[in-house]
């Protein structure tokens, strides 16, 4: 049999820790572990995390995969129930003020905001300590199933549907403390996916009625400009999104029927990455586009099941004897 010597032409470096910068099809053995190990490419791919305490939908979520926060939705009535995952687990939070479905998401587990939602639609605006909501400055325009994105202290809302029945373009930026007008999506639309910062937001997708829009639109904190489509063109994607304006996630929602499909976004253009395990519409994400996380939703019927999201890219893996 042919060694690795006689294949590559080199030998196995041996080596006490892994090297920081290893390139693909790079191969070591590590003294420490006492492992063959190499640099190899991982498939992106969604696994199943724990369940939520409460089965719903029309919730929003915002945080990390390993400190996640979902926040409202629908169960029989609208609800104000918090819940807080650990990567493993959700364990209850407090309890918002005002219960709704689908509120504007922005911030951490610990430092989070929650700002409008319905239906009826409502301007309120809540923030969260990591234990308990208080009052905060309400929406300008009164609206549910916008977007939001940012931070407690630096967030943007977009979109929206509100009393009149109408779509809304409207953008409003929050100071931690008051709401100020921001600049007018170039599409409206609600039931929309979101995610980014304040002064660096994304929009994409959501229903412009009579059907939905694939648009993606990203925002420099002054004005919105026309961002590459999605594949898919839909609506009630996952609340909260996960990833930057340059590095995004969507998944869920709907089209003509429920769907699981995920994209990813480069700040130019999507891509289609692996499907959830569970199609579902009106459902939460939170994270990142390397590490997403989905929660709840309709399948159909009101859902508690969690999925992670982990992206394809080099890792380092370890020969295992087969």
């Amino acid at each position: 049999m042919s060694t690795y010597y006689q294949i590559f032409g080199g030998k196995v470096n041996a080596v006490s820790a892994d090297p920081s910068d290893p390139v693909k099809g790079q191969v070591w053995f590590n003294t420490t572990s006492a492992a063959m190990k190499y640099q190899g490419f991982s498939a992106a791919a969604w696994a199943s995390g724990g369940n939520m305490g409460t089965a719903r939908r029309q919730l929003s979520g915002t945080g990390t995969q390993t400190a996640g926060l979902a926040m409202g939705g629908e169960t029989t009535l609208d609800t104000g129930l918090t819940e807080e995952y650990d990567g493993t687990s959700w364990t209850a939070g407090g309890t918002m003020g005002t219960a709704r479905r689908a509120p504007g998401p922005a911030g951490t587990q610990t430092s989070a905001l929650a700002a409008g939602g319905g239906p009826p639609a409502t301007n309120v605006t809540e923030e969260y300590d990591g234990t308990s909501w208080t009052s905060g400055g309400s929406l300008a325009t009164t609206r549910y199933g916008m977007a939001g994105c940012g931070t407690q202290t630096s967030a943007a809302a977009f979109g929206g549907f509100t009393p009149a029945n109408t779509n809304t373009a409207a953008t409003e930026e929050y100071d931690g403390t008051s709401w100020t007008a921001g600049g007018n999506m170039g599409t409206a639309r609600h039931l929309l996916g979101g995610t980014g910062t304040q002064t660096s937001a994304l929009a994409f997708g959501g229903y412009v009625g009579p059907s939905n829009t694939a648009a993606t639109e990203e925002y420099d904190g002054t004005s919105w400009t026309g961002g590459g489509n999605l594949n898919t063109s839909r609506q009630e994607l996952a609340v909260g999104g996960a990833g930057t304006q340059t590095a995004a996630l969507g998944f869920g929602g709907l089209t003509t029927t429920v769907t699981a499909a995920t994209e990813a976004y480069n700040g130019t253009s999507w891509s289609n990455e692996t499907s959830m395990s569970t199609a579902r519409k009106l459902l939460a994400g939170a994270g990142t586009q390397p590490a997403a996380l989905g929660f709840g939703g309709y399948a159909p019927g009101n859902s508690n099941a969690t999925e992670e999201f982990t992206g394809g890219g080099e890792t380092t893996k370890t020969v295992t004897a087969s």
